[in-house]
Parts: structure tokens; C-alpha cells; sequence
């Protein structure tokens, strides 16, 4: 399977996305054991759903196109 071997290149601005990814969950995570964060715990996981599926979306589509 070549899927791991392809190479993309990625600006920094583009590297915002998997940063909020990755924010939202560790937030949420912490939320689980902390009750500053209770209220916001649905909030944080529809941004780490959301942001997931974008930054999953942008790495096909640049696979893609460095494959053409």
C-alpha cells in the first residue's frame, strides 16, 4: 500500500487546521476531568469533529493532486 508513501507539502497557515484539531480534543479530554470546562464539552468535540474531517479532506485532496 502506497498511501503512507506520498508526499505532500503543507503551508504554515494550512497547519492552523490540525493545530484546532488537536486543541479542541486535548481541551476536551481535560473538560472530562475538570469542571471549568463541563459547559463547553459538546462545543469542543463538534470543533474537533468538524476540523478532522477538514484536515482529513485537505490531505486526500493534496494526494490526489500530486499524484496527477
Amino acid at each position: 500500500m502506497n498511501f503512507f508513501k506520498i508526499k505532500t507539502s503543507w503551508s504554515n497557515a494550512e497547519f492552523i487546521i490540525i493545530k484546532i484539531c488537536m486543541a479542541s480534543i486535548y481541551i476536551s479530554v481535560g473538560s472530562y476531568f475538570h469542571e471549568f470546562f463541563k459547559n463547553y464539552y459538546w462545543a469542543l468535540l463538534e470543533i474537533f469533529a468538524f476540523t478532522a474531517v477538514w484536515f482529513v479532506y485537505r490531505w486526500l485532496k493534496k494526494m490526489k493532486a500530486q499524484k496527477q
